[in-house]
């Protein structure tokens, strides 16, 4: 069974305002091209994943997951995402 995602309101306002579906946001969670921690909260951790229907442009995601959920902090297209080696 799959962790139920939780935006914060934070989350909420930046989908909405940059009209992401949220079905991104759940594929980039559930299933990342990559993962790094957030450099100053190592407690976050930012998903990444390229979005097909946008032009291959990367989706980050920073989230916190915990036994029972995952907690959608902020959502945005990352123009300088690139994969670590």
């Amino acid at each position: 069974m799959s962790k139920p995602l939780v935006l914060t309101h934070h989350a909420r306002a930046r989908v909405a305002e940059r009209k992401i579906p949220v079905a991104w946001v759940e594929q980039t969670v559930r299933h990342p091209g990559w993962t790094e921690p957030e450099p100053f909260a190592p407690s976050i951790e930012r998903r990444f994943r390229a979005i097909p229907e946008f032009g291959g442009r990367i989706l980050r995601v920073a989230c916190v997951e915990t036994d029972s959920h995952i907690r959608i902090i902020t959502v945005t297209f990352d123009r300088d995402a690139r994969r670590k080696p």
